[in-house]
């Protein structure tokens, strides 16, 4: 077996990366992991939002993740710890520029990043034997965490940079979802600018390692973009949906992730355009307004339709 294949999607949260995920996830040998990120701090020391695999059982007694978490170096209490200290220090999207010229070999590489990117990239080679043997989905979403992993000789790692209407995004955090808490249009929207960003500034660096996906356009064409992430991510076959945009959800085990990731059976990947009527004026325009430079760039217009 060669080097692990992933998959990493970045880009804000609320995109549409676990559907997508899980969908690719339909396919053989294809693992979709959710927000690895968050292991360490939800799974094994239990201080995050949720600690439940995709598949309904908890991570200890799941048959994928129980081989991960009994690595005590990698997914040890300890390790653990030491982890979610070097993730907030080091791989935070503010740390991105830093992450790529090291990368690219025009810095030198910052003390503990090796050590955080070998954890994660154990378990990469771990679950792509259990599942992952032609493609890792990783739907994480840290710009750096992604800039770094590209930097991996041992990893054949894919950016895929995943962009929604920050108004849609907005009205997504609006409300608390399950153990998601609420978020107000502005400071979801200034989030959605610095990830976006940051996530196009990886792109500037690996444009050959990196596609852009807008979340509208997979709800128009969901096969025809399916098909199009599955190419770039060396997947070959014919996407797990039909012309209508209808999929059937199995099992999955992804770690974290929007609550929708638990659900199964069939699905229709389609717009949710309810942020056009139940935003309020104000709303929008706080939404828009910290959005502003990079609307145009991804076809949004300034002055939405209601």
């Amino acid at each position: 077996m060669g080097d692990p294949r992933i998959l990493y999607i970045t880009g804000w949260m609320r995109s549409g990366s676990t559907l997508l995920g899980n969908v690719l996830g339909e396919l053989p040998g294809v693992l979709h992991t959710g927000e690895l990120h968050y292991l360490w701090q939800n799974g094994v020391l239990n201080a995050g939002t949720n600690s439940t695999c995709g598949c309904g059982r908890d991570l200890t007694a799941c048959d994928v993740w129980s081989p991960v978490l009994g690595d005590g170096d990698v997914a040890g209490i300890g390790a653990a710890r030491r982890m979610t200290i070097l993730q907030r220090s080091l791989l935070r999207t503010r740390h991105t520029r830093d992450r790529l010229a090291e990368a690219r070999g025009k810095a030198r590489t910052a003390p503990g990043v090796e050590e955080a990117l070998g954890r994660t990239a154990s378990i990469y080679r771990t679950l792509a034997e259990r599942g992952g043997e032609r493609l890792i989905v990783d739907g994480s979403k840290y710009p750096a965490e992604a800039a770094a992993l590209l930097g991996r000789a041992d990893l054949d790692v894919r950016v895929l940079h995943m962009v929604r209407d920050p108004r849609a995004t907005a009205f997504s955090y609006k409300n608390a979802k399950d153990y998601i808490d609420p978020m107000s249009p502005a400071r979801s929207s200034g989030y959605w600018s610095a990830f976006n960003t940051a996530s196009e500034l990886v792109g500037a660096a690996a444009p050959d390692r990196y596609l852009r996906v807008v979340h509208e356009d997979l709800c128009a064409r969901p096969r025809e973009v399916l098909a199009r992430v599955m190419s770039f991510a060396g997947l070959a076959g014919e996407p797990p949906v039909d012309e209508t945009g209808l999929v059937s959800l199995g099992e999955n085990h992804t770690v974290t992730g929007n609550p929708d990731r638990l659900s199964k059976g069939d699905t229709v990947i389609r717009s949710d355009e309810r942020w056009r009527t139940r935003l309020s004026a104000r709303e929008i325009a706080a939404a828009t307004a910290p959005a502003l430079p990079l609307l145009t760039r991804y076809g949004y217009p300034i002055l939405p339709t209601r």
